[in-house]
């Protein structure tokens, strides 16, 4: 299986849909997606996610399966810190304090269980990675592939040569990932970033035996569909 991660076009939040570059940039997506091929998608429940899909899913006449657990309104109830005068709430991979954390000796030395520590203790960041680790685990369980978090493999139950897609956001998309490749979020989200239609490929090959796979990231985030447009690239890279 390879299983595309694609996160929303540029995105107006208030109210949930995208700007004009968005839609231009699902336009885009939509070509190289169809050239490539999907057999399934799955879309967040966000206004800004299904516009992002709607383009390719008419193109390939698929009928995409809402997601609720992706929609990125509840990561932002559990991985979000107070700014440090105390003002409205941000992203903890987005504030100095939290960063600072994330990068620390006494954070990768919790590894998976980063979030006991005092700081991270008092938020929901436990009750969220719990549950994006979960549902996450359902939904590749659903297409053939069961997580062992003991050895950061996955057993093959019914490999396949299917390409499925999820279109979904960056918030939620760092927690997600985290889990698909079990990779300590704190480590993850300091790292890796995602931009506006950028497609994360991921191949579920399995190994000689065919018992098993560990997922490997071929592409992160790439805007690809971008460039061949001649569209401005998302960090002004022309």
């Amino acid at each position: 299986m390879l299983f595309y991660y694609i996160r929303h076009g540029e995105p107006i939040y208030d109210p949930d849909s995208l700007t004009p570059r968005g839609k231009v940039e699902a336009e885009a997506l939509s070509e190289r997606l169809c050239k490539a091929g999907l057999d399934e998608i799955y879309v967040s429940t966000s206004n800004r996610a299904r516009q992002t899909a709607a383009p390719t899913c008419k193109k390939l006449g698929i009928e995409p399966t809402l997601v609720d657990f992706a929609n990125e309104h509840y990561a932002w109830l559990d991985f979000t810190v107070q700014k440090e005068d105390g003002s409205k709430s941000r992203w903890a991979f987005q504030d100095e304090s939290a960063i600072r954390l994330f990068t620390s000796a006494e954070i990768r030395e919790l590894g998976d269980r980063w979030y006991t520590h005092p700081f991270f203790a008092k938020g929901g960041f436990r009750q969220g990675v719990e549950r994006v680790y979960n549902e996450a685990d359902r939904f590749f369980e659903a297409l053939g592939y069961s997580h062992e978090r003991y050895t950061g493999r996955y057993r093959v139950k019914a490999h396949n040569d299917r390409r499925v897609a999820l279109f979904a956001h960056q918030g939620f998309g760092l927690v997600f990932l985290s889990c698909l490749l079990d990779i300590p979020y704190p480590q993850l989200c300091t790292r890796f970033d995602m931009c506006h239609t950028g497609v994360t490929l991921i191949d579920f090959s399995p190994d000689k035996a065919g018992e098993y796979c560990i997922p490997k990231v071929l592409t992160l985030s790439n805007e690809g569909h971008l460039y061949a447009k001649g569209i401005p690239s998302n960090y002004g890279e022309f």
